[in-house]
């Protein structure tokens, strides 16, 4: 990845030239005595009023730190977007803000109740619920369970704070990589409303409005709603229909009391619902990663030659069984953006989303005491099902009813926090409590599709040998079994085990339409805190703060299985004893592993866990920042973050298939420890009138990083460590029981460190350039291990030492250009706005495989139009993504395709393009 700095560098680079060509045209256009006043430092500006609040008094205020603050006197690392450029940019969901923060990713795969944000690199990947967001989301205040909550319509916000490193020493909930708090515009006391209308390309429909309304001089109400249709970017060819489209609403009721100058209490109440088909997937193409090639060695962690087939050849074996199986060869041999897909017949990807709550937040300002107190109470659902191993191949599905794969949250928040001044305002504490309660449900009906045991039992022909494999017949092998029968002159090909394993090979092929009837995952979590957090004035110019959090986490976790899988244990009864046979344990164990995939087995039917985990965590912060002046501010931090432990809801957890007992079954083995960060920044602030510029430069160390990825077969979560001594390579081998070090010899074992850059420019009153950079190393280290033990390192992650984490480009360069001018004396403005996203390459596969590359790129967003002089009104035609570039979000192995024989990607948005129209009063 690291060859691909200096081609995104200039990309960017490039990308910066290209927005601020408008920026250059319009100072040339500035006329002399708007100039010479500048020179002279005049404010011109002053008669007039402002376009926009940042050009008007260069000052953002931000709560970062619990108390309101300027941006540039916050001695955190913190991008701040005001509602002006969130309206401009288009944003809607949180996804929309990558392409204004350079430190943010966002995206979303296999189901977006589950997206994932990353800071500087650093995030929660997979769509395993039983894992906590290592950037936590907020709105108004309340924490959201995942940060795939928030992937819905915001409606209109009032502005977005995003916190870089790790926050746990303020109120809410913890987190190891930072936060995006979001603030939604709130009731005020003139009486206004507004709408708007949006038309685009896929029929994309849009429609805004809302009314705000004084009912008083002490209480003020606003009603705000949106609704979003648009088509499916895939166009599932098999079944005719679209998949990926839009149909959702929000609808979001405030009521806002000010009884006296001292009492402010802010009520929100909102529902949003989803109804739509997702997430559709195609294959990977070697147009898309050069190495997306079969391996020319055996050993499928080898890196294929650029010269060898396509994964997606025939000269793949696998290629040819799914043909054999009916696979439509177009899926194969089209480009990897294509966006046609040929899924199964009757398979669908449709699902249901609701969100709803309400919270209260109270602020009582007690003269030098201000009392604050955020309640929220929230339910969540979403259920979602889908062809799962994205071929026209019947092997693996998950129907669309309420058990498909669906998670319910419900979750109870409460903040308190008291803050005031001692001792003259030399000393600025804060204290606070914080208590959350979430109840979440997973329910999953995963279920093997017709044609499982016919492909399962191909893998094993091919493993015997390629020519026995006809796909034709019901076990693959039909007539060609006889051949097994007979060989070794009669004795058969593994002699007296050979009945033995014939057998299993037919009852393997009766695996079919068998599986999860209505697994049920529930795991109650109760979080409670204590915090502090203090700024000591040493000086009137050097500052010290010192802030502390005690977080308690208790969950119970409970689960209950139901299947239907009768084969499974048919096949453990034929083929365990052959596992003791060194010549016939890997067949015998390939038989059981594929007849048991995912520990589906009716052996489970019925059955019932239970568990707990408890953990205390102690965090801090220390910032030693300095004030020379009102404009400029250094600071230098240090951090500890903390994100909780728990259990992965996926049964495929709980034993190796071959080896699974269901009378010694052991809840523990679902659990995964907690994660802990220890941050080191130094920054820079400098704020004028013409410009503001932000510096970081950052480490990051996380100890039992949590890693959930797909191997191919099952999802794994490992904690991911570092031994102090060197492995001599145990960590990248095939072996699961080589690589393990001594406890007290256990480090981090991913470490984040590098630099942001942000900047923003106000040459003109109704002209602003923004800029922003970072460069971000954030990788394992070398000689990996799993848990804070010592134990080995999963062999599925071998490629991971020493390697960028996936999704984490190490360049991300962004920048926007905002134009807001006065046209002539016609009483009317124009609008020009644009902005571009540049990253370096990256991989974006959780295990790294070869082939899952994603090349450096950039994206560029426009948006042009006219409004009268009080933006009463307005016209707007904009685009997103106008370049049209073809880019992936994640790429994964192919389900029971094997690892290095087939590879699906979740593409990202094509080019979307339409036109706005608002108006409001």
């Amino acid at each position: 990845m690291k060859s691909s700095f200096r081609q995104s560098i200039a990309y960017g680079a490039l990308a910066g030239a290209l927005l601020c060509l408008p920026a250059m045209a319009a100072a040339q256009q500035q006329s002399p005595t708007d100039q010479d006043d500048l020179a002279e430092g005049g404010d011109v500006n002053e008669p007039q009023e402002p376009a926009t609040p940042e050009a008007r008094t260069n000052t953002i205020v931000v709560t970062a730190q619990g108390r309101s603050q300027s941006l540039a006197d916050v001695p955190i690392a913190v991008s701040a977007i005001s509602a002006e450029m969130l309206e401009q940019s288009g944003t809607t969901d949180i996804r929309e803000l990558n392409q204004i923060a350079p430190s943010l990713l966002v995206s979303s795969t296999g189901n977006e109740a589950n997206g994932s944000a990353r800071i500087r690199g650093i995030g929660t990947v997979g769509d395993n619920a039983g894992l906590e967001s290592s950037v936590a989301v907020f709105i108004d205040g309340v924490y959201r369970s995942r940060s795939g909550n928030a992937l819905s319509e915001l409606g209109p916000l009032e502005r977005v704070e995003i916190l870089r490193g790790p926050q746990g020493t303020l109120g809410g909930r913890n987190s190891t990589a930072g936060l995006i708090n979001i603030y939604t515009a709130p009731p005020e006391f003139d009486l206004s409303g507004y709408g708007a209308f949006t038309y685009g390309n896929y029929d994309a429909m849009r429609v805004e409005a809302g009314i705000n309304v004084p009912l008083g001089e002490t209480v003020a109400a606003r009603i705000d709603g949106v609704y979003f249709t648009r088509d499916g970017f895939y166009n599932d060819v098999t079944n005719g229909t679209d998949v990926n489209d839009r149909d959702r609403y929000l609808i979001r009721a405030q009521a806002l009391f000010e009884p006296t100058a001292d009492i402010s209490f802010r009520l929100v109440a909102d529902y949003s619902k989803k109804d739509e088909a997702c997430c559709a997937a195609t294959f990977v193409q070697p147009e898309f990663a050069s190495l997306a090639r079969v391996s020319p060695g055996l050993e499928p962690y080898n890196r294929p030659e650029p010269g060898s087939p396509a994964l997606t050849s025939t000269a793949n074996p696998i290629v040819n069984i799914l043909l054999g199986l009916g696979q439509d060869p177009r899926a194969l041999s089209q480009d990897t953006f294509n966006r046609d897909i040929y899924p199964t017949a009757g398979r669908s990807y449709q699902g249901e989303t609701e969100d709803y709550g309400v919270s209260g937040e109270l602020n009582w300002d007690f003269g030098n005491i201000t009392l604050t107190s955020i309640t929220g109470y929230r339910e969540y659902s979403n259920f979602q099902g889908s062809d799962t191993d994205y071929t026209t191949v019947d092997l693996l599905y998950r129907a669309p009813d309420e058990f498909g794969g669906a998670r319910y949250f419900e979750t109870f928040t409460q903040e308190l926090r008291l803050n005031g001044t001692l001792f003259d305002d030399r000393f600025d504490w804060l204290v606070g409590a914080y208590y959350a309660n979430e109840s979440l449900r997973v329910q999953d009906n995963l279920r093997f599709g017709t044609q499982y045991g016919t492909f399962a039992n191909c893998r094993i022909a091919l493993a015997i040998n390629p020519a026995l494999a006809n796909p034709s017949a019901d076990n693959c092998f039909g007539p060609n079994i006889a051949a097994l029968q007979l060989a070794n002159g009669g004795a058969g090909a593994f002699g007296a085990a050979t009945p033995l394993i014939i057998a299993g090979i037919n009852n393997l092929a009766q695996v079919r339409d068998v599986g999860g009837t209505g697994d049920i995952y529930n795991q109650e979590s109760n979080n409670f805190a204590l915090f502090t957090h203090n700024i000591v004035h040493i000086t009137d110019k050097l500052d010290l703060t010192l802030g502390l959090r005690y977080t308690n986490e208790t969950k119970d976790f409970d689960a209950q299985f139901g299947n239907d899988n009768v084969y499974c244990p048919q096949n453990r009864a034929l083929l365990s004893p052959l596992l003791q046979v060194p010549a016939l344990a890997g067949l015998a164990g390939g038989l059981l592993s594929l007849t048991c995939q995912g520990n589906s087995t009716s052996e489970l039917d019925g059955v019932m866990l239970a568990d707990t985990r408890d953990e205390d965590e102690l965090t801090g912060t220390a910032v030693l920042s300095y004030q020379p002046n009102d404009d400029l501010l250094f600071y230098a931090s240090y951090s500890r973050g903390y994100k909780a432990g728990g259990f992965n809801l996926d049964r495929s957890a709980l034993a190796v298939p071959a080896f699974f007992n269901v009378n010694a079954l052991d809840p523990s083995a679902l659990q995964f420890e907690e994660e802990t960060v220890d941050a080191f920044e130094i920054g820079m602030k400098y704020s004028s009138r013409p410009l503001s510029i932000s510096v970081a430069a950052f480490r990051q160390e996380f100890s039992n990083f949590q890693l959930n990825t797909f191997n191919g077969s099952v999802f794994l979560v490992q904690n991911i460590n570092s031994c102090g001594t060197n492995l001599g390579g145990a960590d990248t081998d095939a072996s699961a029981t080589t690589g393990s070090c001594s406890p007290d010899d256990v480090q981090p074992g991913v470490v984040a460190q590098g630099v942001e850059l942000e900047t923003a420019l106000y040459p003109l009153r109704d002209l602003t350039v923004t800029f922003g950079m970072t460069y971000a190393d954030t990788s394992y280290e070398d000689n990996l291990i799993g848990g804070d033990s010592g134990t080995p390192l999963d062999p599925a992650l071998r490629l991971l030492p020493g390697d960028n984490l996936s999704n984490a480009p190490e360049t991300t360069v962004t920048s926007s250009i905002s134009w807001n001018p006065e046209l002539g004396n016609s009483g009317l403005r124009g609008l020009l706005f644009a902005n571009a996203r540049a990253v370096s390459a990256y991989n974006t596969g959780s295990d790294l495989l070869y082939g899952k590359e994603q090349e450096g790129f950039v994206t560029v967003n426009g948006r042009i139009g006219i409004q009268d002089a009080d933006r009463a009104w307005s016209i707007e035609v904009w685009g997103n993504n106008l370049l049209n570039k073809d880019y992936s979000q994640v790429a994964f192995n192919t389900p029971f395709v094997a690892p290095q024989q087939t590879y699906s990607v979740y593409l990202a948005e094509p080019r979307t393009y339409g036109i706005t129209v608002r108006a409001g009063f």
